[in-house]
């Protein structure tokens, strides 16, 4: 494929938007220490989705998808975390993309497993810094641009309005009081926090570049509106129990295995009983 080519993919669109907000963010941060870790996220990811497809014996290596985890994961990540810790979460990332697989496409969001699995390895920090939630707001404004020219060009709109309509409204609604499911109590009134900086920031980021990952959401507006309600639902419940910032991506990977039992359900003929296929194959 050629560069020409290239830049007329919905990645090559992404990595713009993605390397723009992030180069913004890494300046007016003054800290070096996030060109830093992305210059370890993006070697650390294509270093080995290189690896993996040379023993997949892939025909094209081009590992333009594994740059993009290493920008959004050294996006989010802390700029105080380690180099080795930033490495081992791009590592993990990209290993989720190969191994955790159906149909050749990942189960799972590679940066968001990578960064949730991260927390309870190595207690992670996110700060999300690249969505520039310690910086004016009015710098919010680059990723915006940068996600609706990408959400346009791959049709994800269902899906992102429909995340952030329900994740607001349902912050907004249960951030009243205290609510009684089943046994357990929602910390709702903390959930008013999620609608200040930076969850507010992360959240935006979230929905423009990681929900709308093509691999790993749906194509189909009706599922794209399921898999944007479940991730936000789920998300937020998650914060109310959980806080910190990883309910963000128990929600996303809610997502994707709603996504995931979609694409097995579609690919089995209908009326067809699992068992019976099986013993009809045995059979032959």
């Amino acid at each position: 494929m050629s560069i020409k080519q290239w830049t007329k993919t919905p990645k090559a669109w992404v990595f713009i938007a993605i390397a723009v907000s992030y180069s913004a963010a890494a300046y007016a941060s003054h800290n070096m220490n996030g060109l830093r870790n992305g210059i370890v996220a993006i070697v650390a990811a294509v270093a080995v989705d290189v690896i993996c497809g040379l023993i997949e014996k892939r025909k094209r290596i081009f590992p333009d998808g594994a740059v993009i985890t290493g920008l959004i994961v050294a996006s989010i990540l802390s700029l105080t975390t380690s180099p080795w810790v930033v490495a081992g979460v791009s590592v993990i990332a990209i290993l989720s993309k190969h191994l955790l697989t159906h149909k050749k496409k990942p189960v799972f969001n590679p940066a968001v497993f990578g960064l949730l699995v991260s927390i309870l390895l190595f207690q992670s920090q996110q700060s999300w810094w690249g969505a520039f939630g310690d910086l004016p707001a009015w710098l919010l404004v680059l990723p915006v641009i940068g996600g609706y020219l990408v959400i346009n060009r791959i049709n994800k709109f269902p899906q992102v309005f429909t995340f952030l309509g329900t994740y607001f409204v349902l912050l907004f609604v249960l951030g009243t009081g205290t609510v009684h499911i089943g046994t357990s109590y929602l910390d709702a009134v903390g959930l008013s926090d999620a609608l200040r900086p930076p969850f507010v920031n992360a959240a935006v980021f979230f929905a423009l570049f990681m929900l709308t990952d093509p691999p790993t959401s749906p194509a189909k507006v009706r599922d794209q509106i399921v898999f944007g309600f479940l991730s936000a639902a789920v998300g937020v419940i998650a914060y109310g129990y959980l806080g910190g910032l990883m309910y963000l991506f128990i929600g996303l990977m809610t997502g994707n295995l709603y996504q995931w039992a979609r694409s097995l359900s579609s690919a089995r003929p209908r009326g067809a009983s699992p068992t019976l296929k099986k013993v009809d194959k045995i059979s032959v």
